[in-house]
């Protein structure tokens, strides 16, 4: 299990950054899903230490429940996914841009 996740952390933003160098419009769609994504995870840490402070059961238990939460863990999921993605995109620009320039015939 380990193994797998560990590979889909690699192949996911590889194959997310392959499909917004062909389509345009993958961009968006993966820049939407984040949002959401980073409104819902909040939303949730936020409710979860709200109710944990108003009923005084700040407890290692208490805070750990959050990680039941199934909508907690596939956007947090995304958001790491979509951390990957967008570094190695910004990867890809600051490579190509630097070499930019450094061809004689250009």
């Amino acid at each position: 299990m380990i193994f797998l996740l560990v590979s889909a952390s690699i192949i996911v933003p590889i194959i997310m950054l392959f499909f917004s160098l062909k389509w345009k419009g993958a961009e968006l769609v993966f820049n939407t899903l984040a949002l959401l994504s980073a409104l819902v995870f909040g939303n949730i840490a936020a409710a979860s230490i709200y109710r944990i402070l108003k009923n005084h059961t700040v407890f290692m238990t208490s805070i750990h429940a959050i990680f039941l939460n199934s909508a907690f863990l596939l956007t947090g999921a995304y958001l790491g996914i979509y951390v990957l993605y967008r570094l190695l995109a910004l990867t890809l620009h600051v490579k190509s841009r630097s070499f930019k320039g450094t061809d004689p015939l250009e």
